[in-house]
């Protein structure tokens, strides 16, 4: 292997942990930290194509955002000769995937237990915004002492840009892939819970909920057939934690769990045996929502038309509120005065004294008419 050392000598590798199309996975030592990290190093082939460049190094903006247990945590991201590199968390243990490879099925209450700790990282992401996209036994790193992180934001995107980028091309794998996303359309959080249902499902029964062989039979599929129950393949699953996967696998995303913490809670009321891991608390995100970081909970105003700035009013609003009232006022007394006992009397005019011993820069009248013209433009 020709890399050896990144960052001036800082991490030292020490051997491959995995390779996908888009990266290398490296085991090596923070020499700084000594402690070992993970590194993803953009594939060599690709590090000269601006698009893979920019969509890996988004992977360490988006995931750099997030810190949580059950979320594989990224710590650094730099360059060597050209070729990006992500420094993250090492996660001593195996996938999901390998997992079921060695062991099969798991039991009902292990699967509770696991489902339980993504949940807790899907919240959290979801909280912040964002929509992982690709949840698969793959990207479900255990380690040895049970605990479960979600690995892999790399096709993550902020949940204000989550429609697909290329025509005809599917991000993520196939198996565990929502209809909505498969078929190209708006993709949101419950995509990622119809995708960890598809987990669930095959952690089960030891079956991914479609077998398919190519991706437009796939989509004829979701489409058309139904989905086999969890207790068809495999009788001993409780009925109560099949209907909790299978609602999670409905092809109307707002059928699914509103959030992955009621999910959560589904699940742990499902299991056959209390649950050894804890119930996230819920973020109060819907599912289904397409949610920014910083977006208000109330409707943004209408902007003023082009070419014009909204006046500045200041504090000579209130004053020019305040004389107005005061002339009311006046001219109420004026009338009340101006006759007694039936009699019409002729009175010099009251001189109203000033509200306030300041020198206005502009007609207050002016702005109030300003004013008045601006809210006209931009109400509703």
């Amino acid at each position: 292997m020709s890399v050896q050392v990144l960052a001036g000598g800082r991490y030292r590798v020490e051997r491959v942990l995995g390779h996908g199309g888009m990266a290398l996975v490296l085991l090596a030592r923070d020499g700084e930290l000594d402690r070992p990290v993970a590194i993803k190093l953009l594939a060599e082939n690709l590090a000269n194509d601006e698009s893979f460049r920019e969509r890996f190094l988004r992977e360490a903006r988006v995931a750099a955002r997030l810190a949580h247990p059950n979320i594989v945590q990224v710590f650094d991201v730099g360059e060597d000769d050209g070729r990006p590199y992500i420094v993250m968390e090492y996660v001593d243990g195996d996938t999901l995937a390998d997992a079921m490879r060695h062991e099969g099925k798991f039991a009902p209450e292990e699967v509770v237990d696991v489902a339980l700790q993504v949940c807790g990282g899907l919240e959290h992401a979801h909280a912040a915004g964002l929509v992982h996209r690709d949840i698969k036994p793959g990207n479900l790193l255990r380690r040895h002492d049970g605990a479960v992180k979600i690995a892999d934001f790399g096709i993550a995107r902020a949940a204000e840009a989550t429609r697909m980028t290329e025509i005809g091309t599917i991000l993520g794998t196939a198996a565990y892939l929502s209809p909505e996303q498969a078929a190209g359309e708006e993709v949101t959080a419950a995509a990622d819970l119809y995708s960890l249902g598809a987990v669930l499902y095959e952690l089960l029964t030891g079956r991914t909920p479609y077998v398919f062989s190519s991706l437009a039979e796939l989509a004829v599929m979701q489409r058309e057939q139904a989905i086999p129950a969890v207790r068809e393949l495999e009788p001993a699953v409780p009925p109560r934690l099949e209907e909790a996967v299978m609602r999670c696998l409905a092809r109307n995303p707002s059928y699914r769990p509103s959030s992955a913490a009621e999910l959560a809670r589904d699940l742990a009321a499902a299991s056959p045996e209390p649950p050894t891991e804890a119930v996230p608390a819920p973020s109060g995100v819907r599912a289904t929502d397409v949610v920014r970081p910083t977006q208000a909970a109330t409707a943004p105003l209408r902007r003023p038309r082009a070419g014009r700035k909204a006046p500045s009013f200041g504090p000579w609003l209130w004053l020019t509120a305040a004389a107005a009232v005061a002339l009311v006022v006046l001219a109420v007394a004026l009338a009340t005065l101006g006759g007694d006992g039936g009699e019409e009397t002729q009175r010099p005019p009251a001189r109203a004294e000033p509200v306030a011993e300041v020198e206005p820069t502009e007609d207050p009248g002016q702005r109030a008419r300003n004013l008045a013209e601006w809210l006209r433009e931009n109400a509703g």
